[in-house]
């Protein structure tokens, strides 16, 4: 557990899953002119969604939360789906550039709110 709580773990969690999120996206963008190559994808949302609500229920909710996302863990996949391209290769650039500023949105929120957490321990250390 972070000695700043689980609010801010649970930021720092998110930050390394959409940074892992925009390589796996620019590794796709990058790789749209290869031939035979099949665009990834990572999933987080779900796994950390379940662990916390599993965690949440514990008798000791913060132990367990703090456990939860240490414990969670990203998974990288690789879209099998067909492609009408005759090089075999599956990047859809539409799809890979809104997952781009997608994730680049996230990432500045969840900065902001980092930001917040920490200003507020800040403020609240300044009265001692």
């Amino acid at each position: 557990m972070s000695i700043y709580g689980n609010g801010v773990s649970l930021t720092e969690k998110m930050l390394d899953f959409l940074w892992t999120r925009e390589k796996v996206t620019l590794n796709n963008i990058t790789n749209a002119d290869t031939p035979r190559f099949k665009s990834q994808y990572i999933t987080f949302e779900d796994e950390l969604k379940k662990k916390l609500s599993e965690a949440s229920a514990s008798h000791s909710p913060r132990e367990a939360v703090a456990q939860a996302i240490d414990s969670s863990r990203l998974r990288v996949h690789t879209t099998r789906s067909e492609t009408t391209r005759l090089d075999g290769n599956n990047v859809d650039m539409d799809q890979e550039q809104v997952q781009l500023v997608r994730t680049a949105y996230e990432y500045q929120y969840m900065i902001s709110s980092i930001n917040n957490d920490i200003s507020r321990l800040k403020s609240v250390a300044k009265t001692f």
